[in-house]
């Protein structure tokens, strides 16, 4: 079984180009379920992957769910048992794929989290406009939400990323997805302030590759600092503790939507591969609809 994970993360790795956090993902769901397999045998063997049947599968489900697991991480988990094992056919160490019979648990639709634009401008003008790090941090909050970026393509920004002559940026996205965003005038301004103080940075890396946003110590920021710092601005505003840097690109999305910006043109801009995935906003993007619906319908006033 050990042998099978790590010849099918290597074809993740080799052929399908997958992220680092892909594989380490993929790694801990098909280890778990050799574990829990393990368990329930009588001699503690892991068991060889044309062994484990459809039975096999549907008690490692339910006691997952007994186990009180989320029910996206069960899908998750049956996603990648289905690829391992169609992978195995491929391969010829498996005959069939056991996890395909499988459905997924029924998942409860959350709606995104979102700032409303009033809301939004407390927040980004919080960060103080007279030190290097409130300079840095207003210019990766005005970033955050211009372009509707994830933290991770945040932080992953490069100099040579940024063409401000043409007001957009190159962003590598999920699954090594590549996109161009637009900056828009604000970030533009914010970024530009902040680059004009990080060059000052004795340790600063220079060229195409050097990172857009960096610590104290000159090195690349990570999500999780980028995190802790809206945290920050949170507690100074008395906003909404359940906004993440996420909640950024939601509020992004919707507040286009709330617009007449269309649905097509906001699922490139979010670089979403599906458009099933982009509809959540259509749910939330409600704001102007009843103004849009007073103002066209031609028996939507009082009557008489």
């Amino acid at each position: 079984m050990q042998r099978a994970v790590s010849r099918f993360l290597q074809y993740l790795r080799v052929e399908r180009n997958a992220s680092e956090l892909t594989l380490k993902s993929y790694r801990e769901d098909l280890l778990a379920l050799a574990e829990y397999l393990a368990e329930a045998d009588a001699d503690g063997n892991f068991p060889e992957p044309a062994q484990i049947s459809v039975l096999d599968l549907r008690g490692y489900v339910a006691a997952l769910h007994e186990a009180g697991y989320a029910k996206s991480t069960i899908a998750r988990r049956l996603a990648s048992l289905r690829s391992f094992f169609r992978f195995g056919q491929r391969e010829g160490w498996v005959d069939t794929n056991p996890a395909k019979p499988l459905r997924n648990p029924r998942r409860s639709r959350t709606l995104p989290h979102f700032l409303s634009t009033e809301d939004l401008g407390r927040l980004l003008e919080s960060p103080p406009g007279g030190t290097p790090s409130g300079l840095r941090d207003r210019a990766i909050l005005e970033t955050l939400y211009a372009a509707g970026l994830r933290v991770s393509e945040l932080v992953g920004l490069c100099d040579g990323d940024l063409d401000f002559a043409a007001g957009i940026m190159h962003v590598r996205g999920k699954g090594k997805r590549e996109r161009l965003s637009p900056i828009g005038s604000y970030a533009t301004r914010a970024i530009e302030r902040w680059l004009a103080v990080r060059k000052l940075h004795k340790s600063q890396p220079q060229g195409p590759s050097a990172p857009v946003f960096v610590n104290r110590f000159g090195r690349r920021m990570t999500t999780r600092s980028v995190g802790r710092m809206l945290e920050k601005y949170l507690r100074q505003t008395g906003l909404d503790v359940r906004t993440t840097p996420h909640s950024l690109r939601h509020s992004f999305a919707t507040h286009l939507l709330d617009r007449g910006a269309d649905i097509r043109s906001v699922q490139e801009l979010l670089g979403h591969k599906s458009l099933v995935t982009t509809q959540i906003y259509t749910h939330v993007s409600t704001a102007g609809l009843r103004e849009v619906y007073e103002q066209a319908h031609p028996r939507a006033g009082a009557g008489e």
